[in-house]
């Protein structure tokens, strides 16, 4: 048994989250959700903080936007960021599912262009998750610094690409982003972050 197979044990079945699991699937959509023990991290971090507003890069099936709205208070909001309207929908319709549907907005295509967008309404946010396009890392993570409040978390998914971001044979445009994302995460004089290995590693920072 793995460590990963040990941590999932001891969280146990998740009615909400097997559903999206069982969508994916039954939809032939990518199965590349976050993992159980990220998205029960996901939601403590979000709880921890105390965020009102966050920003996720990413929908997909919905597993990840559950977590993060699973976290937020009363009153609390979830914007989320997808480039497919068929994903976007297949989310709204996970989050509804699971008695979250009203703490999400959902904005479908480029998310270079939505986000731009809320820029220019003023929009600032507390919390960050991204789990998109790999080569837009590093412009996602200046993104994510810029629509910012002070002491804002900002997370990625897929830090390791399983593997490869640490195999010094691998040089293509995901791996060198990939890359550039985590260095920045970690020594970027705006942030405080860390790294965590496991599964297929998560990268952590607060926002000075």
């Amino acid at each position: 048994m793995s460590t990963e197979q040990y941590v999932e044990r001891l969280l146990g079945e998740d009615a909400d989250l097997a559903r999206v699991h069982q969508t994916i699937e039954q939809l032939g959509m990518p199965e590349i959700s976050i993992a159980a023990g990220y998205g029960r991290l996901l939601t403590m971090l979000v709880r921890m903080s105390g965020a009102k507003n966050v920003l996720e890069i990413g929908a997909l099936g919905g597993y990840s936007g559950i977590c993060l709205a699973r976290g937020l208070s009363d009153g609390g909001r979830l914007t989320s960021l997808e480039l497919l309207q068929n994903y976007a929908d297949v989310a709204r319709g996970s989050l509804e599912a699971a008695g979250l549907g009203d703490r999400v907005e959902y904005r479908v295509g480029d998310a270079k262009e939505s986000l731009a967008v809320l820029a220019e309404e003023g929009r600032k946010f507390d919390f960050f998750f991204i789990d998109a396009d790999k080569e837009s890392y590093p412009l996602y993570l200046e993104w994510a610094i810029k629509l910012a409040n002070p002491g804002a978390v900002i997370t990625g998914d897929n830090a390791l690409l399983h593997g490869r971001t640490i195999d010094p044979e691998k040089n293509g445009p995901s791996v060198l982003a990939m890359r550039e994302f985590n260095e920045s995460m970690v020594s970027d004089e705006r942030l405080i972050g860390t790294l965590l290995p496991a599964y297929d590693g998560l990268a952590v920072a607060v926002v000075k």
